[in-house]
């Protein structure tokens, strides 16, 4: 069957267009009507612009969701660090205290 460019005014509605379908072996037309959701029916420069609010909303979402993320992982390194500079003034107070305790002993060894 072949669809021909011509539209019908017999359609059901008026702003649903319809087409003749011909088939190559019967002269018959047949009508058809083509259904269209209603966000089709918008201008194209309405429908572009929804699909450009729908990116921008997509985008700011993961946008947030990385900067949360991002933040999760600060706190978390920053936590680390904390307990690593906990860690080694620990290591500094016990080595020193041990540097303390050898000059001690080298200082008052009887000769």
């Amino acid at each position: 069957m072949a669809v021909t460019g011509d539209e019908t005014e017999s359609a059901a509605t008026g702003d649903i267009p319809a087409y003749q379908l011909r088939s190559p072996n019967s002269g018959l037309a047949q009508s058809i009507v083509m259904a269209a959701s209603p966000s089709s029916m918008q201008n194209p420069t309405s429908h572009h612009a929804e699909e450009i609010t729908r990116k921008r909303e997509v985008r700011l979402m993961k946008n947030r969701e990385a900067a949360r993320e991002c933040r999760r992982k600060k706190k978390e390194y920053v936590k680390c660090l904390e307990n690593r500079v906990a860690v080694l003034e620990n290591q500094n107070k016990t080595l020193i205290e041990e540097l303390k305790a050898l000059k001690d002993i080298y200082c008052h060894k009887p000769e």
